[in-house]
C-alpha cells in the first residue's frame, strides 16, 4: 500500500508531499493542474522510462520518493529478499535527476539500478491510464492473472518444481553426453597408449638405474684395451714371467750371501702374491663389465624408448607408472559415464512424465478458470455501460515451460460481429479504462497488496454509468489500495480518502499543489465538479446527497 509521495522541483511542483490510506483515494482538479505531474512522478520513481520527469529551467535536481507498507505483500518481499535487500514492513523508494540529467535510484537509502526499481515498482503498483503498455494490458502478465485469478499458487509451484527438476536432469545428461562425446574422441588414444605402456611396464627408478648401466658399459669399453694391456703386463708374459725367472737366477746364487738372497726371494714372492691379488681384482672388473657384446644396445634402447615415451606424454619417466594408472582409470570412467548416462535417461524421462502429469493438470484448472473469468467479465461489462463488448479469456498450447504448457491472452471485441483481438486494440480512453477496471474487478483476488492507479476512468461518461464505475472502484478498493484520478462528482463521492489538486500563482511561476480534503471541503469540490465554476446552493445540495448514498 502506498503510504507516502513526496515530490520535489519536478516541473510545475516545487514541493508537494502527500499522505494516502487504505481503500478508496480520489484525486479531482480542473483540467491542467498538475493531476497527471503527479502520476508521472509517481511512475518515474517505480522506475518507469516514460515517466522521466524535467528539472526545472533555474537548474537543481528533481526527486520523487514513495513510501509503501509491505508487510502484506509477499510479491514485493520476495523481490527485495531476492535481490538482497532487508526484508522489512515500510519500503522506501527515491529517484531523483541532477540539473545535468543523471538519474539515480535508491531502495532503503540503498543505491540500485533503475531496473531494480521497476522490477519491484511492478510489485508494488499498477497504473491504468490510456497510454498503459504495463500490467493487464501486457499479455506477458495474462497468465499470472489467470493463475491468480484462480488461485492455484500450490500447483503452480508443483509445475516449477517438476520443470527445474526434469531442466536440471537434462542438464546433466547432456553434460554427461558431452563429456563421453569429449572421452570417446580420446578413447582410441588412451586405449593405445595404455597397451603401449603396458608392454614397455616402465619402474620407478629403472631410467636413473639403466642410465647409470649404459655409462658403465661405455666406460668399460673405452678402457677394455687398456685393461688387457694391463693384464698382459701382469700376466705370464709379463711381470709374472720376469718375477719367476728372477726368483730362479737368485736361486743359482743363494751361496753368494744367504740372508740378503733370501731377503730378496722372500720380496719377489710377495710381489708375485701382490701381482696375484692385482689380477685377481682385475678379474673382477672384468667379469663385473664384460658381457653379451649387444648389451648396450639393449640398455640403450630400453633407455630410449622409456624416455621417448615420457616425452610423449610430458612426464618424468619415473611418473610413467601413474600415466598407466590414469589410463586404465580413464577408460574405466568412460565405461561407468555409459552407465551414469543410462540411468541420468531414465531419471529425465521419470520427471519429464511428473512435469507433464502435473502441466496437463494445471492446463485444466486454467481452461476453467478461463470460463469463470468470462462469465465474471461478462457480469461488470453491462453496469459500466461497455455495450457489446465481449472478452475472451484464450488458454492456448505453448511449448513446455516453468510455466506449464499454456499460452493465456485476454482479448476482447466492441461489435459482436468482429472476432476478438489484443484488448488494447478496443476503443481508447475512458471505454478502455472501464474496461481495465471491469477486468481488475473481475479478477480481483487477496492475494496481493498491489495498489492500483486509474487515470480519468470515467472519460466520457456521466450519470448512472459514472456512479456504476464509482461503485466498482469502491469495491475494488475493500481488497487493495485503489488511487483515481477524476472529474466525475459520482466517482469522488465514493473515495474514502479525497485530495484537491490545483494550480496557484507563486512569487515566481504557476505551482501546483494536494489539498486534503476535510468532510466540508469535500462537498464543495463535488459541488464545483457539479456546477462548475460558480457553486451553488443546488450543487452543494446534490453534493450532499451523492455522499450520502455512498
Amino acid at each position: 500500500m502506498l503510504l507516502h509521495l513526496s515530490v520535489r522541483n519536478v516541473l510545475l511542483i516545487s514541493e508537494l508531499d502527500m499522505e494516502f490510506g487504505s481503500g478508496l483515494n480520489v484525486l479531482t482538479g480542473e483540467t491542467g493542474a498538475g493531476k497527471s505531474i503527479l502520476l508521472g512522478a509517481l511512475g518515474f520513481v517505480l522506475g518507469q522510462r516514460q515517466a522521466q520527469p524535467a528539472a526545472p529551467s533555474a537548474g537543481g535536481s528533481s526527486e520523487v520518493m514513495a513510501s509503501f507498507d509491505v508487510s502484506n505483500n509477499d510479491g514485493s518481499r520476495a523481490v527485495l529478499e531476492e535481490m538482497g535487500f532487508l526484508s522489512e514492513s515500510e519500503l522506501v523508494l527515491r529517484r531523483s535527476v541532477a540539473s545535468s540529467g543523471r538519474s539515480s535510484a535508491f531502495i532503503n537509502d540503498r543505491r540500485c539500478t533503475t531496473r531494480a526499481l521497476a522490477r519491484l515498482g511492478d510489485t508494488l503498483v499498477e497504473i491504468h491510464g490510456q497510454s498503459d503498455d504495463r500490467g493487464l494490458l501486457n499479455s506477458a502478465n495474462h497468465r499470472r492473472l489467470l493463475d491468480q485469478f484462480t488461485g492455484n499458487g500450490q500447483l503452480l509451484l508443483k509445475v516449477r518444481q517438476s520443470w527445474r527438476d526434469w531442466q536440471s536432469s537434462k542438464a546433466r545428461l547432456h553434460a554427461a553426453q558431452e563429456q563421453l562425446k569429449e572421452a570417446g574422441r580420446d578413447r582410441e588414444f588412451a586405449e593405445h597408449a595404455a597397451r603401449e605402456l603396458e608392454r614397455l611396464d616402465p619402474k620407478v627408478g629403472e631410467d636413473e638405474e639403466l642410465d647409470r648401466r649404459r655409462a658403465s658399459l661405455r666406460l668399460f669399453v673405452r678402457h677394455q684395451e687398456d685393461l688387457a694391456k694391463v693384464e698382459n703386463a701382469l700376466g705370464p708374459e709379463g711381470a709374472e714371467n720376469l718375477i719367476s725367472q728372477a726368483l730362479a737366477r737368485l736361486g743359482a746364487i743363494s751361496d753368494l750371501d744367504s740372508m740378503r738372497v733370501g731377503e730378496a726371494i722372500d720380496a719377489l714372492d710377495r710381489a708375485l702374491m701382490e701381482i696375484s691379488e692385482a689380477q685377481r681384482h682385475l678379474d673382477e672388473v672384468r667379469l663385473g663389465n664384460e658381457t653379451d657384446p649387444r648389451e648396450i644396445d639393449r640398455v640403450e634402447e630400453r633407455l630410449f624408448a622409456i624416455r621417448a615415451a615420457a616425452r610423449k606424454h610430458s612426464v618424468r619417466p619415473d611418473q610413467l607408472p601413474e600415466v598407466v594408472d590414469q589410463l586404465s582409470e580413464s577408460l574405466l570412467d568412460i565405461d561407468r559415464m555409459q552407465r551414469e548416462i543410462g540411468n541420468l535417461r531414465s531419471e529425465v524421462e521419470a520427471r519429464e512424465s511428473r512435469y507433464a502429469s502435473s502441466a496437463k493438470e494445471l492446463s485444466r484448472v486454467r481452461i476453467i478458470a478461463a470460463g469463470d473469468l468470462n462469465t465474471a467479465m461478462a457480469n461488470e461489462t453491462g453496469p459500466l455501460r461497455l455495450g457489446n463488448t465481449n472478452f475472451t479469456a484464450v488458454v492456448s498450447d505453448e511449448a513446455p515451460g516453468r510455466e506449464g504448457l499454456d499460452r493465456v491472452v485476454f482479448t476482447a471485441s466492441t461489435i459482436p460481429s468482429m472476432p476478438p483481438g489484443p484488448i488494447n486494440a478496443i476503443a481508447s480512453g475512458g471505454e478502455l479504462s472501464r474496461f481495465m477496471l471491469a477486468l481488475k474487478v473481475s479478477l480481483m483476488t487477496d492475494s496481493g497488496d498491489v495498489c492500483a492507479v486509474f487515470d480519468e476512468i470515467d472519460r466520457g461518461v456521466g450519470g448512472a454509468t459514472a456512479d456504476a464505475v464509482g461503485r466498482r472502484l469502491r469495491k475494488l478498493a475493500q481488497q487493495s489500495q485503489v488511487l483515481v484520478v477524476t472529474h466525475s462528482p459520482q466517482v469522488a463521492a465514493m473515495g474514502h480518502h479525497h485530495w484537491r489538486i490545483e494550480k496557484s500563482t507563486g512569487a515566481v511561476r504557476e505551482e501546483t499543489r494536494a489539498t486534503k480534503l476535510d468532510a466540508s471541503m469535500r462537498i464543495f469540490e463535488i459541488a464545483r465538479m457539479l456546477s462548475g465554476e460558480t457553486v451553488t446552493c443546488e450543487a452543494q445540495a446534490a453534493a450532499v446527497a451523492l455522499l450520502d448514498a455512498v
